[in-house]
């Protein structure tokens, strides 16, 4: 039984938290920032601009790392995951890794569970091309 209020409190804490995260003027100015670098992916043509679309995204994550947070973490994760196709170059799977490392130092241990579900669905099958036996 108390394991089940230990878990209703999480989720309120955690929906306290979300609520005065989307009051902060400046929360909303990050995930204006993430929308606009994910709309990056929307217009690429080359394995080159998936490269730059990583790194805008990337930048928007690490300038704005203090809040703990990943907004729109299904979009983010199925643009991560199309990075990771096997038809691309492994420049865009590094970049694509580089940011996948920057979202789950992001999260951090406590946050990162509740939404790995969403990420790993891009990282198993990258498994099958890895040299890892």
């Amino acid at each position: 039984m108390s394991s089940v209020l230990v878990g209703y409190t999480d989720a309120a804490a955690n929906a306290a938290q979300a609520a005065s995260l989307v009051s902060n003027s400046k929360y909303r100015a990050y995930v204006a920032a993430v929308d606009k670098a994910l709309k990056a992916f929307e217009t690429t043509n080359e394995w080159a601009d998936l490269i730059s679309a990583l790194a805008k995204l990337s930048r928007v994550f690490h300038a704005n790392a203090k809040f703990g947070d990943i907004p729109k973490p299904v979009t983010v994760a199925k643009r991560l995951s199309q990075c990771l196709h096997p038809a691309l170059p492994h420049g865009v799977h590094l970049k694509a890794l580089e940011t996948y490392r920057q979202l789950f130092d992001i999260l951090g241990r406590k946050d990162l569970p509740r939404l790995l579900y969403l990420f790993a669905v891009g990282l198993f099958p990258l498994m099958d091309h890895c040299g890892i036996k």
